[in-house]
């Protein structure tokens, strides 16, 4: 490597410092380093401070160029040149520099940094990337052995005592977020608090780099980290403490505990035991064929939970997707080809407790909903007024929602 650095420098100081980074970091990774050592790395090769902020695992570390630990409560500048510790994750390693021109070697040293660096704090902070799809797909597979699905759990930060729900959108990866304890393995989602019908409840949701580096690579940096004994840490601590549930990284999605994904339909499973989730999981592909676009033309809410839908669940059993419809489907389909408000408004009837409710829901005055209604019932050749009628126009909506492929 030594000598590929040396040819290359003498073509390209870029391309040879670029090669002499790589290899100090490698060599980094091989002794095991820890992440303060990293940093101190990255800010000696490039020639200023640099700083890793992880919040999540609670990490804050700054190291001034001649090596010196400094932490510095001031927040980074958004002009610094930046790098994540995950894919498409926010910055996370900066070095501080601002004003100068790009560099490719500060690129080099900022990408092998945050990747040496997420590798160590995924090992000693007791976490995998919040999103690592193999670890998920392990969780929720039921298939998987016990202890494999408990290992994945963990290494999640999820706590295999606590409850936990699967999610489910279309195409999406899956997701698992933590029970709050306003829903302690109830299924107590927004819907059931508000006593709203779950099928009908909606989703409240609408759809640089600069500078220079420095080199070469002094030898002191080579003795790895600090001892963790220096900053009063024991080897127990480095593992990840135990940790209060407010501290423990979680496996949980940014939007909270509702599981809801603004403009995005979303199937929930119901909250159970961690090492139950291929149940919720299940459950939750469930839900999410119940959820619909919430446009005028896939009216229903766009958020199910799936321990709220009861017997209707039932239905997803019998209405196979992309099949011929049930014959009261087809007849919803061709009665919308003719009246271009139908759905909406019979949505509107089928989702409210009132006709001057689903009037006010459809946005439509009261007459004129008894209008629309006369005419619906003309075209689908049964009655929507009746309690009956209602129930047959629920359930014909629901298996339209089903039969989608």
């Amino acid at each position: 490597m030594k000598e590929l650095a040396g040819r290359l420098t003498a073509l390209d100081p870029d391309a040879g410092a670029a090669v002499r980074v790589i290899a100090y970091f490698d060599r980094l990774a091989e002794t095991r380093a820890g992440v303060e050592a990293l940093v101190r790395g990255a800010a000696v090769l490039a020639g200023v401070p640099a700083r890793l902020v992880d919040a999540d695992r609670r990490v804050r570390i700054r190291v001034e160029a001649d090596g010196t630990r400094r932490d510095a409560d001031r927040p980074p500048d958004p002009q610094w040149p930046s790098a994540a510790l995950t894919p498409d994750g926010e910055p996370a390693l900066w070095l501080e520099r601002a004003g100068a021109a790009p560099s490719v070697v500060d690129a080099v040293i900022l990408e092998r940094a945050a990747g040496a660096a997420r590798l160590v704090l995924d090992r000693t902070r007791g976490r995998a990337p919040l999103d690592d799809p193999a670890l998920i797909e392990t969780l929720l597979d039921a298939t998987a052995p016990e202890p494999a699905r408990l290992h994945a759990a963990r290494r999640l930060g999820l706590d295999p005592l606590a409850t936990a729900r699967a999610v489910a959108t279309p195409g999406g990866r899956p997701r698992v977020v933590s029970a709050t304890p306003e829903e302690p393995g109830t299924g107590g989602s927004a819907a059931r608090r508000t006593g709203a019908d779950p099928l009908a409840a909606r989703s409240t949701a609408s759809p640089g780099r600069r500078p220079r580096a420095a080199l070469p690579v002094p030898q002191e940096l080579r003795g790895g980290d600090a001892p963790a004994r220096r900053r009063g840490l024991d080897a127990s601590a480095a593992a990840g403490p135990p940790a209060t549930s407010a501290e423990r990284p979680r496996a949980v999605a940014p939007e909270g505990p509702t599981a809801e994904v603004p403009g995005v339909r979303t199937g929930v499973g119901p909250a159970v035991p961690v090492l139950e989730l291929p149940r919720s999981w299940a459950d939750a592909r469930t839900a999410l064929r119940f959820t619909a676009e919430g446009t005028g033309q896939d009216p229903g809410p766009r958020v199910v939970y799936a321990d709220e839908l009861g017997g209707i669940a039932l239905l997803a059993g019998l209405v196979v997707p992309g099949a011929e419809p049930p014959p009261d489907v087809q007849a919803v389909e061709a009665a919308a080809a003719d009246a271009p408000w139908l759905l909406t408004t019979l949505y509107a009837v089928t989702a409210t407790a009132s006709l001057r409710a689903a009037a006010a829901e459809a946005n439509v005055h009261h007459s004129t909903l008894q209008d629309r209604l006369v005419h619906a019932e003309h075209l689908l050749g049964w009655p929507v007024r009746t309690p009956q009628g209602r129930l047959r126009l629920h359930l014909a909506l629901t298996m339209r929602r089903l039969a989608r492929p």
